[in-house]
């Protein structure tokens, strides 16, 4: 009996050893899985550092206080969110001329960059050259289209938010008397002038549009000259839509307000929230901005090729209903609130498709024979 006993507990023993041993391999193989998961979730997460972003400028240059400079404020913001290094993971290239474009673009290709981003639809052809010629890398451009594999087009529907500053403009206006600068006449400014013409007469058709086009996106002087001649004829709000030209527009803004204080007179910005451009004493000429968030979509962008979802071959296309497309209301004193309801009334006609603001000249005729 006593033999038995002894056999029992020997038994519960080896038991209890066996089953502790399973449940150490058990937590073993856990700790194993774990471990795997955790170098999944790590590996997932370190895809960004693995990824090489750059940019090539048009002429307007990185600092242009417009589509150059949001762009790389996107790509900037990219790199800091993963804790990336400039020069070693994003990077830019300034170009001070059109014979810049393809050995910015290559020197990229050269350095093994995943994504190289062209910036203007003055880029146009050379990004085209350069995504045909090395086909391994990922392009993308800025405000144009491109038609190759691995190589994405991202684009605007710049004409709603300038309808959205001509309503502003139209409600702000004492003279009854507006302008428009573009820099250089294309479909891509065509949206700008359409959009803007149709915003200020859908809100009173007798307001008369003063349009002038400097032929460059870099002629901060010549901006200048054709502000003024606006402004001496009368015109007290003008939207540029001309890159670093429209820096010569707030600089005789400004100039202006400073001789005349008492005298209303405005600019409206593109691309980014241009208030700072108007600060000027106590003053700021600065009606409101057309802001193209071309950061977003950089980012997006990005994120895709990352993701292994590069959209190559694909035109984006970003507005108002993708949070890319809006207005600036910095300047409070000048974009009083009756001004602001009425752009909120007609971008939510746009957003219903109440109304389409038009993009092209042939467009525009349409739209304002139906006022």
């Amino acid at each position: 009996m006593k033999s038995k006993k002894l056999l029992l507990v020997a038994f519960i023993l080896g038991l209890g050893l066996f089953l502790a041993a399973c449940g150490g391999a058990t937590e073993e193989e856990g700790n194993e899985t774990n471990t795997e998961k955790n170098d999944e979730t790590t590996s997932e997460a370190g895809n960004a550092a693995d990824y090489k972003v750059a940019m090539v400028t048009d002429y307007g240059g990185v600092d242009d206080k417009s589509f150059n400079q949001s762009s790389w404020e996107g790509i900037q913001a990219w790199g800091e969110e993963n804790g990336l290094e400039k020069g070693v993971n994003y990077d830019y290239a300034q170009s001070t001329e059109k014979a810049d474009y393809m050995p910015n673009l290559t020197r990229f290709v050269r350095d093994e960059y995943n994504l190289i981003l062209g910036i203007g639809f003055e880029l146009k052809e050379d990004l085209q050259t350069a995504a045909e010629q090395y086909p391994d890398t990922n392009f993308a451009l800025v405000d144009d289209i491109v038609d190759a594999p691995n190589a994405a087009s991202i684009t605007f529907r710049e004409e709603q938010g300038s309808f959205l500053v001509g309503v502003a403009a139209a409600m702000k206006t004492n003279t009854n008397k507006v302008g428009f600068v573009g820099g250089m006449r294309s479909p891509l400014i065509d949206k700008f002038e359409s959009g803007f013409v149709a915003g200020v007469k859908s809100v009173n058709p007798d307001i008369e549009v003063d349009v002038q086009y400097a032929e460059s996106f870099a002629d901060p002087a010549k901006g200048k000259l054709i502000a003024a001649n606006m402004y001496d004829n009368g015109v007290d709000i003008i939207y540029h839509a001309s890159g670093g030209t429209g820096n010569g527009v707030f600089n005789q803004a400004k100039d202006v307000k400073q001789n005349d204080p008492e005298r209303e007179i405005f600019v409206i910005g593109v691309d980014r929230d241009q208030y700072d451009e108007g600060a000027i004493g106590n003053h700021n000429v600065t009606l409101t901005s057309m802001v193209k968030r071309v950061d977003v979509a950089v980012q997006d962008v990005i994120n895709r090729g990352v993701n292994g979802e590069f959209p190559g071959g694909e035109q984006l296309v970003y507005g108002i209903e993708e949070d890319a497309i809006t207005i600036a209301s910095t300047n409070e004193e000048a974009m009083t609130e009756d001004i602001i309801s009425a752009v909120e009334e007609w971008e939510a006609k746009i957003l219903n498709g109440e109304v389409e603001a038009p993009a092209t000249p042939d467009e525009l005729e349409t739209f304002l024979e139906s006022l």
